[in-house]
């Protein structure tokens, strides 16, 4: 009877030691290594790319040399290009253009050639198709970027204006300071330099103001209603036609505009300098030179004049003030 107990026993208990002997050969499958064994790993880790990279130095030195090499042949291709460029075209703006293409294509071609010799495996059919998923997502991110850059190349090689010449675009007027290719340097007449986009030239209408030697310039005068047109014409006429200022290969043109709320109005035109600075001159010559010769023909330029129109009469009463009052 008592063999019969002991043995159920140990039969009840052999599970749970079987169970618990899993239990420990699995916590010591999950127990993490030693800081001994997780330092070896790392230097082992460390060793592996170290090697790596020493096998890949050579590669890795080349493709320096190569872009090195490609920045000595931009360098003289950069000098002796400005030259030859000089021979083909008197255009500043238009050498800097195919100066600058010709060192972006070879400063592509180089990093191609030296990405190609630092990974042994890469062929040119690869970089072109990795070059081409680049570009795309380039372009993607840096759409106003790209577009600044095509309209700066139209305009340089379209030549619309050059450095120097004074351009008027929307609410800027200045002078053209430089030409780049992503933006155009404009120094306004008031001394302010802006540097504006070139996509905003190319996409509005831009007044180039010195693009000939000679601007048209027109003014209005007025004489009284009671003066003689066709002499008060002829008087401006010999007038402006004596200003330093107004060019004598272009007739000047004067000619009754209209009816003026005081006076006919007469327009003077006529021809001087491109530059802002020459009209203004131009102007206050001219219109000095109009009013002394005006004046000494005894011709009046009228003040405005009001009149009053009353429905019914006004009567007007005269009054004798008294002297002693009025003291």
């Amino acid at each position: 009877m008592l063999n019969i107990v002991w043995l159920s026993a140990v039969a009840g208990w052999l599970p749970l030691v079987q169970q618990g002997d899993k239990d420990k050969s699995t916590l010591e499958e999950i127990t993490p290594e030693t800081v001994s064994k997780a330092a070896d790993t790392v230097v082992g880790s460390l060793d592996h790319i170290w090697s790596n990279i020493l096998a890949h130095t050579p590669y890795m030195i080349a493709s320096v040399m190569v872009l090195l090499f490609t920045g000595v042949i931009v360098f003289v291709m950069r000098h002796f290009g400005r030259h030859f460029f000089r021979r083909t075209t008197s255009r500043k703006s238009l050498q800097d253009l195919l100066t600058r293409l010709l060192t972006i294509a070879t400063w592509v071609l180089g990093l191609l050639f030296a990405a190609m010799v630092l990974i042994p495996g890469l062929t040119p059919a690869k970089m072109l198709g990795a070059l081409g998923l680049f570009s795309v997502a380039v372009g993607f991110a840096f759409k106003d970027i790209f577009e600044n850059f095509f309209a700066g190349i139209l305009i340089l090689w379209h030549f619309p204006f050059e450095e120097g010449d004074v351009i008027e675009c929307e609410d800027i007027v200045g002078r053209v300071e430089s030409v780049e290719v992503r933006n155009t340097a404009i120094r306004r007449v008031t001394g302010e330099l802006v540097i504006v986009p070139n996509l905003f030239l190319f996409k509005n209408p831009c007044h180039i103001l010195t693009n000939r030697v000679k601007r048209r310039v027109s003014i209005t005068t007025g004489i009284a209603y009671s003066e003689d047109i066709d002499t008060a014409v002829d008087v401006i006429q010999k007038a402006v036609s004596t200003c330093k200022t107004v060019r004598d290969d272009e007739r000047v043109q004067v000619f009754p505009e209209g009816f003026g709320d005081s006076s006919i109005d007469i327009e003077v035109t006529w021809w001087t300098g491109s530059i802002p600075y020459a009209i203004r001159e131009s102007k206050g010559e001219v219109v000095t030179a109009i009013k002394k010769a005006l004046d000494r023909a005894g011709i009046e330029i009228p003040f405005p004049h009001r009149t009053l129109t009353f429905r019914d009469t006004v009567k007007i009463e005269h009054r004798k003030v008294d002297s002693d009052k009025g003291a």
